[in-house]
């Protein structure tokens, strides 16, 4: 999930003290909401969700690479939006996913960690585990900072 710019469709900054509760309701109507990602904590240097496994499952019935991806950006983007504060929006530029085993049911959990928050980029390692704690997937995503954009 790349945040959209503070202001836009609606969206406006996290409130400092709840900024999990405003990021669920945002996210209600995006691919995010869609697939069920609910996040538990949320800070700059290190944010928490769930996803179900069941509806994000590819043929094989297990859960899908892409799917832990999109938990993985949705992490990574919420986390450098956070750090980069109002007035700045951040998008991915880069991810990649390292898939370890794999898992049919339950709901896993996605662990996102900051490696650098700077000026202009935000990189995070986003582990994801299964409902036994079994790392299924490794992922890093690298999001570029901007100031807000000038509406066309």
């Amino acid at each position: 999930m790349t945040a959209a710019p503070a202001g836009t469709a609606g969206l406006r900054p996290a409130p400092a003290e709840d900024p999990v509760a405003w990021i669920n309701a945002a996210g209600a109507g995006t691919l995010a909401g869609r697939m069920g990602i609910t996040f538990l904590e949320a800070s700059p240097r290190r944010l928490v969700a769930t996803m179900p496994v069941a509806g994000n499952t590819q043929l094989y019935r297990m859960l899908h690479g892409g799917a832990s991806v999109v938990l993985a950006e949705s992490l990574g983007s919420i986390g450098a939006v956070l750090h980069a504060g109002d007035g700045h929006i951040a998008v991915g530029i880069d991810i990649n996913a390292t898939h370890h085993r794999a898992v049919r049911g339950g709901t896993v959990t996605g662990v996102a960690t900051a490696l650098h928050l700077g000026d202009t980029a935000a990189s995070y390692e986003v582990v994801i585990s299964d409902d036994g704690g079994r790392r299924l997937c490794t992922s890093r995503i690298t999001c570029a900072i901007h100031g807000r954009r000038r509406r066309s």
